[in-house]
């Protein structure tokens, strides 16, 4: 018996502190934290984020990827959560990623200019299919370029 794989998309306000060490240090430790849990529940994902906001795929069990998101919106480092998408798939985008960060090379920051210039990168201007495929493509870069 399969179980259903479900994918949630979402974004919120980012509420780290935005300069120092401190910043450095809670995104790592909300990636281990993440990439545990998400290992245990099996779930799989992406996260993108910068000094105004995160963007976020979860993919796995429905239950457990509900319990992933309602502890993300209980955490205080999250602001304004909005769901942009909740639904069944064939198939997981992200199925080596216990919990990717995407983003971080320079070629996605020379990327990144051209989206948030003609979005501000106002993520309520996204849908969850233009954000999933946006995370899904930073991750397939990300991929290339560590090979």
């Amino acid at each position: 018996m399969s179980t259903s794989i479900y994918r949630l998309v979402y974004y919120s306000q980012n509420h780290l502190p935005a300069e120092g060490t401190g910043f450095a240090a809670e995104v790592e430790a909300i990636l281990e934290k993440s990439r545990a849990n998400n290992m245990k529940d099996g779930i799989t994902g992406a996260l993108m984020f910068n000094a105004g906001c995160f963007a976020q795929v979860l993919e796995g069990p429905l239950e457990q990827v509900e319990a992933a998101f309602e502890r993300i919106q209980q955490d205080e480092r999250h602001g304004e959560v909005s769901l942009l998408t909740l639904e069944p798939v064939n198939a997981r985008s992200f199925p080596n990623w216990a919990m990717g960060f995407v983003g971080s090379s320079v070629a996605n920051a020379e990327r990144f200019a051209p989206i948030a210039a003609s979005s501000g990168f106002d993520l309520s201007r996204f849908n969850g299919d233009e954000l999933h495929r946006l995370l899904h493509d930073l991750a397939v870069e990300e991929e290339r370029l560590a090979v």
